[in-house]
């Protein structure tokens, strides 16, 4: 007859794992060097403001709105529009 395994027992059975110890010589160069910086250059269009350009001090800026017709496949629609631009203050 074979013997039953007491709950203590399993333990002892599993070969255990001691974690590894990695010393600094271990370590190779390449993991202690920092991160590469990447630059990252945008262009002026993905700025969002139209023209770029510092228009001063005391500028203004001119709003013209006016309500434009668009043909589109559903029917004509009314839509409103608006132009600026910086003049000096």
């Amino acid at each position: 007859m074979a013997a039953l395994p007491v709950a203590g027992t399993a333990q002892a059975q599993t070969p255990s794992r001691a974690p590894q110890v990695r010393s600094d010589s271990d370590v190779s160069a390449q993991s202690r060097r920092p991160r590469a910086r990447v630059r990252i250059y945008r262009n002026d269009d993905e700025r969002g403001v139209h023209p770029s350009y510092n228009p001063g001090p005391n500028a203004v800026r001119e709003c013209t709105a006016n309500l434009v017709q668009e043909f589109r496949p559903s029917g004509t629609v009314i839509v409103p529009r608006m132009n600026c631009y910086w003049r000096r203050g």
